[in-house]
């Protein structure tokens, strides 16, 4: 099956077998190794993508329903001015370790920044985050990363922004 979708800002077509997940075909096809695959089954978050502006887990989107789509991965993420700021809080708050997880916490991070009005509260965090799982750092210092991030007026209106730079509403 032929589909078109738009990836971090860039038009794509591909044949693909319908039966594809968009994890493979964004990993496998595009060459976007920031989605990993770690469970397979929707449960990790390794894989998550903001997908028609929601975060989502793409190893659960088949590739018939990708076209039409628009796709945001860590890749085009990292094109946006804010990115710095969410790179140097997990930096600067020690919440990355193996690396595994952490493309899929970063967009989750950007995808809870872009509907969050106000600072955030350490349960509202673990909620948002709570489709992403980290076996290194026991979390803690992810959350005050994302904690402090929110804080930061600019940087909560800021992702929407950026986001909806490459997702219309």
């Amino acid at each position: 099956m032929r589909i078109s979708f738009i990836v971090n800002g860039k038009s794509v077509e591909l044949d693909v077998s319908p039966k594809k997940r968009l994890l493979d075909i964004l990993h496998d096809d595009l060459d976007l190794i920031s989605v990993k695959e770690g469970c397979g089954k929707g449960e990790c978050g390794a894989c998550a993508v903001i997908f028609n502006g929601e975060r989502v887990n793409s190893c659960l989107i088949p590739a018939f329903q990708t076209d039409g789509s628009e796709v945001i991965t860590l890749e085009g993420l990292k094109e946006l001015p804010g990115y710095a700021a969410i790179e140097r809080a997990y930096v600067e708050h020690g919440a990355v370790q193996c690396g595994f997880c952490l493309s899929g916490f970063v967009v989750s991070t950007v995808a809870f920044l872009k509907e969050k009005k106000s600072p955030a509260d350490e349960e509202e965090i673990k909620e948002k985050l709570a489709g992403n799982l980290c076996r290194c750092t026991g979390y803690t210092k992810i959350i005050e990363a994302v904690k402090d991030l929110s804080l930061q007026e600019d940087l909560r209106r800021q992702p929407e922004a950026e986001v909806s730079h490459y997702v219309k509403k």
